[in-house]
């Protein structure tokens, strides 16, 4: 075998490499439907762009010619240069007219692509290349197609004619795109399509005279994948995204959605960067004159979000949301916010963090959908919290630190000012068999309230100023026992923590404050051993108490945990004389409810989750939640599910309602290439169902369409700034459509994990151990 060695020829892989490395817009692919070529694909080289004057090795059965005028190369030609190759039947180098040929049984390769043709011509002089009769390969991709000829221009473009691509299997017509001509730019990583012709099943469905698409991961201007749905409040809907990419730090989509009983509802996201580490986007919603509401009245939304760091120890936050009215979630299907969130938050927070200490201000404004009564604003909240490990002799302190001011959108409400000082000094003793932790906490209150003798408020019982201070004691403490055990044949490590806490928190009358940030907080396990019946500060409940608990695991051979169940109750020995609104209506028990909670792998794919909280003085059920998974495999799942929750207030009518509802919800693939995902909770008390889902989904390697029903419970304000008609539906029924063609502005898969994630009842995992 002869072998040669010239300096010349750098063209071909240059301007190939670049044009190739383009298209991976389905780099999410299985490995099963990655295409595979003809030859072997060449592993990628580090160096591929430093192709200029290298050296090229060419390797043939015979040669003949002269060095520096005219070579011919016969039988098994191999051309490679740094990690790429040609191979051929035949080759002439004419160096001194700057010509490059090569034909039958051609292969070009490298680490990116594989080309098959008929032949190449090049002029080296220009850097001009031409192939005829192209195949092409992304070497570990979905995408290949051909190409009547292939053209490589002197500035390293692309040009293919007549050619198509797409990326289904080899034989698999499901799709295909044609084009008269393609442009592609490897510098500015996009490409021209002129003459486009979207095939499906070998049938034309789509034409555009001109399209430019993305070569590469980066994003590119242009119309997104269109959605369709039809619905009873909105009837048949169509979307069609439009996505601007501006610059590198900044991007826009504007989404035109029409509604036909609605009319044009238009979305607009914004996104951009601030430096390195900080990010936002503002939203922008608006439908002009909705024709389901009974004024016609316009709908909108403003929202804006920004978060980051500005240095090492300054975060920045901040979000505001503004509806037109209290029904926008309920009724639109907006970017922004799911129809079951009933609040609207506007934060803007800066913070200093350290080892030891933090420093925060904040304003804060919650506009909650379907209240008469809105809440406080914080207007603003200073915060200063010191940590001081070890202070002395192995005691902690802490302090937590606020000044709060309380204003409210409403002439008829007193505001306040809020100082708040709480140090604490604790002794936390922690080894293997235990801990016990001791804490003396001062809490520091004082009041400058305001308008509290306005007419038309009943702010009769307020003081304008109120200086509070109230002590607390908590000891808490746990012993961690464990044995080597075995069941059913399975050996086990079971641990046995019984804890306590005894807390003591002085009393003090807090009638004269006004209620500003506190609500009650729940009674679980965890919340047993907490040291606060209320959130916030405006009420701090007195306690003389025990609690009481007691937790077993099972951990197997590898460690994890298999089982874990907790049971606990405080013992009062004084009843409370603190609530949230009269200090007559007083919690007359001596204990508190009976809260268990249990989680369970049941046997291979089967899991059981549970937690109860029970009043053992009434023998009453205060809440509890019961779960069955059956997982045995990724988008594998059967899920049974129950809950009961006594004694809610119904926000329109003021009456109590008892929530008792069971539901099933399962996801499995009926064959290789279809899913099924279907919801369905049913409401016992009212002896209705409250939410259905079914949805239908068909992937291939190169498309995938999903089908949905979805019939679910409406969340109905009362909204007596936009009214509606009268009749607003109950019950809303949808149809969803959705459809991608990977490859071609589809990355896909679609995946089942939104499908479960859809709906009021969103897909909670029962099993939450901790290992």
């Amino acid at each position: 075998m002869l072998k040669r060695t010239l300096v010349t020829l750098c063209l071909l892989p240059t301007a190939t490499t670049l044009a190739a490395e383009a298209p991976q817009n389905d780099a999410s692919s299985d490995d099963q439907c990655i295409i595979t070529p003809p030859v072997s694909p060449l592993a990628k080289s580090n160096n591929l762009g430093k192709v200029a004057n290298q050296v090229i090795h060419i390797q043939s059965n015979q040669s003949e010619g002269t060095l520096g005028d005219k070579a011919t190369f016969d039988g098994e030609v191999t051309f490679q240069q740094n990690g790429r190759q040609i191979k051929a039947d035949q080759a002439i180098v004419d160096q001194k007219q700057q010509l490059f040929e090569a034909n039958g049984q051609l292969v070009f390769q490298d680490g990116v692509v594989t080309v098959t043709a008929d032949s190449l011509n090049a002029q080296m002089s220009s850097k001009v290349a031409t192939l005829d009769s192209a195949q092409y390969w992304l070497n570990g991709q979905q995408l290949h197609g051909s190409a009547e000829k292939l053209e490589i221009t002197k500035d390293s473009k692309l040009v293919l004619n007549n050619t198509s691509f797409t990326t289904c299997p080899i034989g698999d017509e499901s799709w295909a795109l044609q084009a008269k001509r393609i442009k592609i730019d490897p510098d500015e990583e996009w490409g021209e399509i002129w003459d486009a012709k979207l095939k499906i099943g070998n049938v034309p469905v789509f034409y555009m005279p001109y399209m430019t698409i993305p070569i590469s991961d980066k994003r590119k201007t242009g119309f997104l994948f269109p959605k369709f749905s039809s619905s009873t409040t909105n009837g048949v809907e169509f979307a069609a995204p439009f996505y601007w990419n501006i610059s590198p730090e900044y991007d826009l989509t504007f989404t035109p959605d029409y509604m036909t009983s609605r009319g044009i509802y238009t979305k607009t996201e914004f996104r951009y960067l601030a430096g390195e580490r900080q990010a936002g986007q503002v939203n922008l919603e608006y439908l002009g004159k909705d024709d389901m509401l009974s004024n016609h009245a316009d709908r909108w939304l403003v929202n804006f979000n920004h978060q980051g760091a500005i240095d090492k120890n300054w975060r920045v936050m901040a979000n505001y949301v503004d509806i037109s009215d209290n029904n926008y979630f309920t009724d639109l299907d907006s970017d922004v916010s799911r129809a079951t969130e009933n609040q609207l938050s506007r934060i803007g927070d800066i913070s200093y963090l350290t080892d030891n200490w933090d420093f925060s201000a904040r304003v804060q404004d919650i506009k909650v959908l379907g209240e008469v009564v809105s809440p406080y604003q914080v207007m603003p909240q200073l915060s200063f919290a010191y940590r001081a490990p070890s202070f002395w002799n192995k005691v902690d302190f802490n302090l937590y630190s606020e000044l709060t001011n309380f204003e409210h959108r409403g002439n008829g409400y007193n505001t306040a000012t809020r100082l708040h000082v709480e140090p604490s000094l604790s002794l936390p003793i922690q080894g293997p068999a235990g801990s016990l932790t001791s804490e003396v906490k001062l809490f520091q209150t004082n009041y400058v309230q305001r308008n509290v003798d306005v007419d038309f408020a009943d702010t009769d019982y307020l003081d304008e100023n109120v200086n509070r201070t109230i002590p607390e004691v908590r000891v808490h403490g746990q012993i961690n026992f464990e044995r080597f055990t075995d069941y059913f044949d399975q050996n086990y490590r079971q641990t046995l923590e019984p804890q306590f806490q005894y807390l003591y928190v002085g009393h003090r009358d807090q009638s004269n404050i006004g209620i500003y940030d506190t609500a009650e907080l729940q009674q679980d396990y965890i919340g047993l051993f907490r040291d606060r019946r209320f959130s916030g500060l405006d009420r701090i409940a007195d306690a003389n108490q025990l609690t009481l608990g007691l937790t077993t695991r099972l951990f197997d051979e590898h460690n994890v945990e298999q089982f874990r169940f907790s049971l606990g109750q405080i013992a009062y020995f004084e009843n409370s004389n603190v609530n949230m609104y009269d200090e007559a209506l007083r919690d007359d028990t001596s204990t508190s409810v009976l809260a268990a909670e249990m989680d369970l792998h049941l046997y291979d794919d089967w899991f059981f989750s549970t937690a109860i909280q029970y009043d053992t003085r009434h023998h009453d059920n205060k809440k509890s939640e019961a779960t069955l998974d059956y997982r045995p495999g990724p988008n594998k799942l059967v899920q049974l599910s129950y809950r009961y929750v006594p004694d809610l207030t119904n926000r329109n009518t003021n009456d109590q309602v008892d929530i008792s509802q069971a539901g099933i919800r399962t996801a499995w693939p009926l064959t290789d290439n279809l899913y099924f995902v279907g919801n369905y909770y049913y409401d016992l008390n009212e002896e209705r169902s409250v939410e259905n889902y079914t949805g239908l989904q068909y992937e291939s390697c190169c498309w995938a369409v999903r089908f949905a029903y979805h019939y679910r419970i409406k969340t109905n304000y009362e909204d007596n700034y936009n009214p509606v008609l009268d009749n607003r539906e109950l019950f809303e029924t949808s149809f969803t459509l959705n459809f991608v063609i990977k490859g071609l502005g589809g990355t896909g898969p679609l995946g089942v994990s939104d499908m479960m994630d859809d709906g009021v009842f969103s897909y909670r995992k029962p099993l939450y151990l901790r290992n």
